[in-house]
């Protein structure tokens, strides 16, 4: 099968596929430029194939998804809709697991502490900041913590380069960036509205934990581009606008076939 050549967007060609995906015909016809660092709603319905555009236009070839991967697809969007619930002991258990590994070794005096806000949540009780993107924020911050250790206290405890005068939250602003990688996917929309959502759809089909990887190479994304910046509190979202134009570029190179092939993921260690 030949690869996806693309530029901003745009691909000349149809890129490879895996073994386990069927190729076939799609009648979605005409739908919407790909939008590629625009603003897509993500409430909505699901979709069952992968459309790739050509030139300007969506071409009628697409990837028709197995059961299994359906499936995988299936689980993220449950976990993309389930709040966090302070009275559940799954999620207190989880939110105790993120202390845990965040501060080894360290006693955490209860859910509601003054101790959370060394992690960088706004308050004592960091149930009142998952509001924005739910439990999978804190499953994203856990995933982190636990696979990339080194990175994760780094930029926890704000080690690299010439830190700004201001600093952003760092708990706090993980919650943004799952949000944002949520917005910028629009996996429950009802149409396949936008290309970069066809690409990650692929990847994921191929590894369930692509979501939690795509959020640890945002997270130093995001950190790289703030020093890059000098940037202050008023600049925070422009930060998140960046990183999530820079994540987009990354997912649509020709040889990203998963989220490991990203430049960028050479950041995590």
């Amino acid at each position: 099968m030949s690869s996806i050549v693309r530029n901003q967007g745009s691909c000349v060609a149809i890129r490879a596929f895996s073994p386990s995906s069927s190729f076939n015909r799609c009648s979605h016809g005409s739908v919407s430029s790909d939008g590629t660092c625009g603003k897509p709603a993500w409430f909505g319905k699901g979709l069952t194939c992968v459309c790739f555009k050509r030139k300007g236009v969506y071409e009628g070839a697409c990837i028709s998804l197995t059961p299994k991967q359906e499936e995988i697809l299936k689980r993220l969007r449950h976990r993309m809709k389930v709040y966090f619930d302070g009275s559940r002991p799954d999620h207190q258990e989880a939110l105790r697991a993120l202390w845990a590994a965040t501060y080894p070794g360290k006693e955490l005096h209860g859910l509601t502490s003054d101790q959370w806000k060394e992690m960088g949540w706004q308050g004592r009780d960091p149930s009142t900041d998952f509001r924005g993107a739910g439990f999978i924020s804190l499953e994203n911050l856990l995933f982190f913590a636990k696979t990339f250790s080194t990175s994760f206290q780094g930029l926890l405890k704000k080690q690299g380069g010439k830190r700004s005068a201001w600093e952003y939250p760092f708990a706090v602003a993980g919650v943004n960036i799952t949000f944002m990688i949520m917005q910028m996917l629009d996996l429950d929309a009802t149409k396949p509205g936008t290309f970069i959502r066809s690409v990650f759809l692929q990847i994921l089909s191929e590894n369930e934990w692509a979501f939690d990887l795509l959020y640890c190479v945002a997270f130093v994304v995001m950190d790289k581009q703030w020093l890059e910046r000098n940037a202050t509190y008023m600049e925070f979202n422009e930060v998140l606008k960046s990183t999530r134009c820079q994540l987009e570029r990354e997912l649509l190179m020709e040889d990203v076939l998963r989220i490991e092939d990203m430049p960028s993921y050479n950041l995590l260690c």
